[in-house]
């Protein structure tokens, strides 16, 4: 069990939102009071870029340069790729962000599910269901038996090893609780359905509130993946209009100061995010540009992803339909283009918000993680078993694909992917540091497509349709057969592993 001592204890929600935050722990990353999220400089290069067709030879020099160095961009060399919108250009950056994933990532996608474990709240965001105040929403938090029950059928009846865990900031889910439902996750172990073979959870990220360290030093302790954090908007008017001041999240500081906390606390897997259509998406992308920079300022470690929700319709609240500021799908294409040439080595997560049709289209524009089967209603999975049901009042937002896992690794397959379950990179070491530069050389990629293989038929044999296995041996063929020809001295351990994990074997890895 975690050690909790270091960590404070609130008896009410009031005493919660008074006295949670931390100050010293902010001013020690703003010296002198000055933010690294510099609006300034993000304005002029909005306003002198705005409306203007930038040089092509210069757009291709950027393109270069992430290509090679694969080392976040200059603010500047972002604003100018947001300048393009001729077609034929705009397409050869598409085609170099696929080709920085594929180098960094090779053609794999990461698949994992999202898992509500409360909607209790402390916030009054505006445009989230899940905010105090917002009667229409049936509040619930998951007790560690019904957490098993929906360990149950994420790892025993769809196959997923890797969770994202999301939590309401509220002190009934307070550090002691996020760091008991890990290690519950973690313990729980089911038959697979068509092999029997004992399957699990082996990697649980979470979305949460803001942490001072102490709490981050406990929640690293019992294995947490990457912690991520959505900023919702870095524009600090809006933010301070749809945060309440009397909230805790109505701290810009607190928030935009989380991941620094994060990685001097041990926890070296962090997750950006904005939500896009509360503000301008090119002040988003620019500051999330400068964010990246200021923690490899620091720590010389980026972000492990960056993500794109966009605003979804929501209980209680009208900001989703009446925002000014909401994309459509081709804008929404350009930003995942741009991030990935902006941030090269980053994991770029595009999830179960975006509708099948936004999604397929976005598969090589740079994308590397999706969920699918996914259910955000507290207590969802076990509840409505195998259906795609989605339910207003339990949810912090609508879904708008809700494709089973076959289907999606059917899919997948058939555009030439492979889906990886893998999570040994975590369980190896090989994080914060160590991976940011596993992942600019390209040296991560492979192992990652053995792992991926391993992984993949794990999957296959314990959960796939006849249909999927068919398509998904083809690919597990071709991608053997990549590895026999990129590591021929490795290639025999490799195949000794894979023959092993055919024979019912699980959970092995490099």
């Amino acid at each position: 069990m975690a050690d909790c001592s270091s960590i404070r204890k609130f008896a009410t929600a009031a005493d919660y939102t008074k006295n949670f935050i931390v100050q010293g722990e902010i001013d020690k990353y703003l010296p002198g009071g000055r933010h690294f999220i510099d609006e300034g400089l993000i304005n002029r290069l909005i306003a002198e870029t705005d409306g203007k067709a930038p040089d092509p030879a210069r757009v291709r020099e950027i393109i270069a340069k992430s290509e090679t160095t694969r080392e976040t961009l200059l603010p500047e060399e972002t604003a100018v790729l947001m300048q393009v919108t001729d077609p034929d250009l705009f397409e050869e950056m598409r085609a170099a962000a696929d080709r920085i994933k594929r180098a960094v990532y090779d053609n794999r996608i990461v698949m994992f599910a999202p898992l509500y474990m409360s909607n209790l709240c402390v916030n009054g965001c505006r445009y989230c269901g899940f905010r105090e105040g917002n009667a229409a929403q049936k509040r619930r938090v998951l007790t560690m038996d019904e957490l098993k029950e929906e360990v149950d059928v994420l790892a025993g009846r769809i196959g997923h090893k890797r969770l994202i865990a999301v939590y309401g900031e509220h002190p009934t889910t307070s550090t002691e609780y996020i760091a008991e439902t890990i290690e519950t996750c973690y313990n729980r172990q089911v038959p697979a359905p068509r092999t029997g073979c004992k399957v699990g959870i082996r990697r649980v990220n979470v979305n949460a509130a803001p942490l001072p360290v102490a709490d981050l030093k406990v929640l690293r302790s019992v294995g947490i993946g990457t912690f991520q954090v959505f900023q919702e908007t870095y524009n600090r008017r809006l933010y301070e209009q749809m945060h309440p001041a009397w909230s805790v999240k109505g701290n810009y500081d607190w928030r935009t100061t989380c991941f620094h906390r994060c990685l001097e606390a041990g926890v070296d897997d962090v997750g950006l995010g904005v939500l896009y259509g509360l503000c301008d998406w090119r002040f988003e992308l620019l500051a999330t540009v400068l964010h990246a920079r200021d923690l490899e300022r620091w720590f010389n470690i980026g972000p492990h992803t960056l993500s794109f929700p966009r605003l979804e319709p929501a209980s209680g609240t009208r900001v989703p339909e009446e925002s000014p500021w909401l994309i459509d799908d081709a804008t929404f294409a350009r930003i995942l283009v741009i991030a990935r040439l902006s941030v090269p080595y980053t994991g770029m997560i595009v999830t179960a918000r975006e509708s099948p049709a936004s999604r397929n289209r976005v598969l090589d524009h740079g994308m590397t993680q999706l969920d699918c089967s996914s259910n955000i209603a507290i207590k969802g999975y076990s509840d409505f078993a195998d259906e795609a049901h989605q339910e207003k009042e339990r949810q912090q937002f609508m879904l708008g694909d809700n494709r089973s896992i076959d289907e999606m690794v059917r899919y997948l397959a058939s555009r030439g992917m492979i889906t990886s379950f893998c999570t040994a990179g975590y369980r190896c070491g090989r994080t914060g540091g160590c991976i940011m530069d596993a992942l600019k050389t390209g040296r991560e990629g492979k192992f990652c497509k053995i792992n991926a293989i391993l992984t993949f038929r794990e999957w296959l044999d314990d959960f796939a349709s006849p249909e999927t296995k068919a398509i998904g041996e083809e690919i597990i063929r071709k991608e053997l057969a990549e590895v026999k020809e990129w590591l021929p001295k490795f290639y025999p351990t490799v195949l000794r592993q894979y023959e092993a994990t055919c024979r019912g074997e699980r959970d092995l890895f490099f």
